[in-house]
């Protein structure tokens, strides 16, 4: 068995507007310390496979800038998709390349902007679920334990009976519930949130993508035979302008009789939403996140992002407030989700500049 990874790194961000953009999107960015939530991934497992195993699939406005955050890793290894078009058509790609430098290939699927602590215990459940993968041929998702009944996971349906240690058969996948559903998977003891990380034999992905999604399984086998030529950006062009985007949730995890879970115990997040990163950040006595040179009188339960400007706030609550160069969102924080809101509407104004 050899082991590598594959990082997905393609997404926009639109939620974390106006610090995110096209082609500075919140995996590039120091959400939380110095390091971008890219370089943070990396870090989790750079001891854990060497860097040629270590796979970045991004996208042509974004590559640049991955290989310049990562310059450790080989440029062959930071792959540009052309157009967007979902994880199902990111993680074929990655297994098809993976399973042309070894037959004997496990990878784990992570995204570039999740947020987990306890990287010794993530290291040892990324041990177990290869080893599980290997041997049984399944495809692991990772579910992490809810702590609380939140409406902004989805939720995995699973059996209480181990199949090993920390690892049971999927029973469905639940869309983002409402609350009283969500009180109840609680309360149950056996449904996890969704993390959208997995683990899997390149092979045996392969073989799911063709009996599941053979439009993309024949699109890709097409593709195989130009992965070690010259000619691998217009290969690229050709595959991405040939499928349709579908998520390996919907595609393939939904559909296949394969799915296990691992339960995920380390401290996991996946960076949602401007409130994640308040509720995350360190507060002041008046529980506000303050970045920058900030003031706030009369100010609390805010998080307050403000490092090219002075900025005072005073006598609000309950706020979220980004400042940038060319940009100032104010929202209350039972409304960040609906920062994509302006994205879209800067999109219709033609407003390039912004987004």
């Amino acid at each position: 068995m050899e082991k590598y990874i594959l990082i997905m790194a393609g997404g926009v961000g639109s939620r974390f507007w106006p610090r995110s953009r096209k082609n500075l999107p919140k995996q590039l960015l120091n959400i939380f310390g110095q390091q971008t939530m890219i370089q943070e991934t990396v870090s989790r497992i750079k001891n854990f496979v060497p860097p040629e195993n270590i796979l970045i699939i991004t996208n042509k406005v974004q590559k640049a800038l991955v290989e310049e955050q990562l310059p450790f890793l080989p440029k062959e290894n930071i792959v540009a998709e052309p157009i967007g078009r979902n994880t199902a058509p990111c993680v074929g790609l990655a297994a098809k390349i993976i399973n042309k430098k070894s037959r004997d290939a496990v990878f784990v699927t992570l995204p570039a902007d999740h947020l987990i602590k306890n990287n010794k215990l993530f290291i040892e459940t990324l041990n177990r679920a290869m080893d599980f993968a290997y041997q049984s041929k399944g495809l692991i998702t990772f579910g992490i334990t809810p702590t609380r009944p939140d409406t902004g996971y989805g939720y995995i349906n699973f059996e209480k009976t181990r199949v090993e240690n920390k690892i049971h058969r999927v029973i469905k996948f639940v869309e983002k519930p409402n609350i009283q559903k969500a009180k109840s998977y609680l309360k149950s003891g056996d449904y996890s949130w969704n993390s959208g990380m997995f683990v899997w034999r390149a092979d045996v992905i392969l073989d799911e993508i063709s009996r599941h999604l053979p439009e993309l399984s024949k699109a890709l086998d097409n593709f195989d035979k130009s992965i070690k030529t010259k000619d691998l950006n217009n290969s690229l062009e050709t595959l991405f302008n040939s499928i349709k985007g579908i998520s390996v949730d919907y595609g393939i995890m939904e559909k296949s009789d394969k799915v296990f879970m691992i339960k995920g115990e380390f401290d996991w997040s996946d960076v949602g939403s401007w409130e994640t990163v308040y509720e995350l950040s360190k507060k002041d006595e008046s529980n506000n996140a303050l970045v920058g040179d900030v003031h706030t009188d009369r100010t609390k339960d805010s998080y307050i992002y403000s490092p090219e400007k002075f900025t005072s706030v005073i006598g609000l609550q309950n706020i979220v407030v980004i400042d940038t160069k060319d940009a100032l969102l104010v929202c209350n924080r039972e409304n960040v989700q609906e920062v994509r809101d302006t994205v879209q509407y800067l999109t219709k104004k033609n407003r390039d500049d912004l987004v």
